[in-house]
């Protein structure tokens, strides 16, 4: 079937270099904020804090305090990648046997799993699971920020009491949950207007329509002042884990309190003369390693052309093989959205932070807590509801990711901190703009603007139609193959955000398609 869309509009995102540092995210105001803690001589960490919590308030359904995620760092002065885990958990009073299944077929959401009665891993408050990006926020805060914690939370509270504005893309977003939206009466009062998605205006209107977000500010400035684990050990923690039981979740204060994000040393591996750093664990990481691995076996020539993307289509499908068979992530729908985020930072000496952060589905849970403001995530549903597989539901087990940040150095010493969002799209992008670097020497932007494919574990490899034909030939060699166009909405391909240090220079970049997206310098905030 043809598409109505514009067959000669050409898309680009500028991208200019620095000596200065960069902080590339999924929301231009969100990196703003994290550009200006940098100008302010902020550590990369110290940005990381900032632009996380904003993005936790300007892009709501993607992430935020109530999701979790995970972070590489690279840490210049020592030489050393290094890798943090704040991954959602389910709640210790979880019993399987309250999501029985339903016979009904599979679930409609992200995954295709056997469906639940009434969704209940799914929708609602008993799919939150216990939380854990701000933890991680705080502990990287604790061991490498310069700032203090109040200021670098101070922007986000700022957002919130202003409000988030609704403009066409907030508004498709949250019109394509307004059914879900509408089944919780403290989502339908943030996100809707009587019942229906927020008005957003005609072709030329002037008026500002904004998310009443001033409890998310009170609860905001309660972190800003008692610190990370106000919202696990405080009184901020007890009310959302009191909103959430009144809902009928499980979520306890003592899952809060008991929860910790983790170090760990990275998941580090060579691919041709390259190093790449990523988590390791219940992540994409080691999906990623096996990907590479299987891709370096092919020899290349100079240029990204049908044997690079055959290999890189190689080695992704049988990743995918081996994720399926061992990790007990199960398939995934390609028509849903997931609900994360990415950004990446670098600063002026080259310290660098991949963080991708989540709430899994489009709004999570499409619960709100009263109490917190805060939008919940639905972590239960990464669990296989049927019994007896690897990753089948328990208590208090760590959810299993799609998320995959990383951090690379090439062999002639560029390194780059990229990562993406877009579930299990995010390892075929993250592969192949690591592999562009690190093959062809391409930098962020012109890597970032190359057409992609996607092999996500199903039959059907998904190339991007601007692919040259060679290209399409030999992928066509050994797999099935389906076009189609990057666009604004939906992705057919992940959205990444990457930035790139090379001769003493940095960079950063988009998804070219998203219209939030954007890489802002400290220069940029400072002039």
């Amino acid at each position: 079937m043809t598409s109505a869309l514009s067959r000669t509009q050409r898309i680009s995102k500028t991208v200019i270099e620095t000596e200065g540092g960069v902080v590339a995210a999924q929301n231009s105001l969100a990196a703003r904020a994290g550009a200006e803690v940098l100008a302010a001589g902020g550590d990369a960490v110290d940005a990381a804090v900032a632009t996380s919590f904003v993005l936790g308030v300007v892009e709501p359904w993607m992430s935020g305090p109530a999701g979790g995620g995970a972070m590489m760092l690279w840490r210049a002065g020592e030489e050393e990648a290094i890798a943090l885990n704040h991954g959602m958990r389910a709640p210790a009073a979880l019993d399987p046997a309250d999501y029985p299944l339903s016979g009904e077929g599979v679930s409609g959401d992200l995954f295709p799993w056997e469906r639940v009665v009434d969704d209940r891993n799914v929708q609602g408050a008993t799919a939150v699971a216990v939380p854990g990006v701000v933890d991680g926020l705080g502990q990287a805060h604790a061991r490498w920020g310069r700032m203090p914690w109040a200021e670098l939370v101070a922007p986000a509270i700022a957002q919130a009491k202003q409000g988030m504005l609704v403009d066409w893309f907030a508004g498709l977003c949250i019109a394509s949950v307004t059914r879900e939206l509408a089944k919780d009466p403290d989502a339908a009062a943030l996100f809707l207007q009587d019942g229906q998605w927020p008005t957003i205006g005609a072709w030329t209107a002037l008026a500002e329509t904004r998310l009443d977000q001033s409890r998310m500010a009170d609860s905001l400035e309660q972190i800003a002042r008692d610190g990370a684990r106000a919202l696990y050990d405080g009184d901020l923690g007890a009310a959302m884990a009191a909103d959430i039981q009144a809902k009928g979740g499980s979520l306890s204060h003592d899952d809060l309190r008991s929860y910790a994000a983790e170090f760990h040393p990275a998941l580090s591996f060579a691919y041709r003369d390259a190093t790449i750093h990523a988590v390791p664990g219940l992540t994409a990481g080691p999906t990623l390693q096996h990907a590479l691995g299987v891709a370096a076996e092919t020899p290349l020539g100079d240029a990204a052309d049908g044997t690079a993307f055959a290999a890189y289509a190689r080695g992704l499908a049988s990743a995918y093989a081996d994720r399926l068979a061992n990790m007990g992530d199960d398939g995934e729908s390609p028509k849903a959205p997931g609900s994360t985020t990415h950004f990446s930072v670098v600063d002026r000496k080259g310290n660098m932070v991949a963080q991708t952060q989540t709430l899994l589905s489009i709004f999570g849970s499409r619960v709100v807590s009263p109490s917190t403001g805060f939008l919940m995530n639905n972590g239960i549903m990464w669990f296989d509801p049927v019994p007896g597989r690897p990753n089948s539901l328990g208590p208090g087990k760590r959810c299993l990711m799609n998320v995959c940040p990383t951090i690379g150095q090439t062999g002639d010493g560029t390194r780059f901190a990229v990562g993406a969002s877009g579930g299990r799209k995010i390892v075929s992008a993250v592969a192949q703009l690591s592999a562009l670097m690190a093959d062809f020497g391409l930098d962020i932007g012109a890597a970032f603007h190359h057409p992609r494919i996607d092999v996500s574990g199903g039959a059907v490899v998904v190339a991007d139609e601007t692919l040259p034909e060679g290209v399409m030939a030999a992928l066509r060699a050994e797999h099935d193959v389906r076009t189609a166009r990057r666009s604004v909405f939906p992705y057919s391909f992940a959205c990444p955000a990457g930035v790139m240090r090379r001769a003493g220079r940095n960079s950063g970049c988009t998804e070219i398609m998203s219209p939030w997206g954007d890489a802002i310098s400290e220069d940029e905030v400072r002039a």
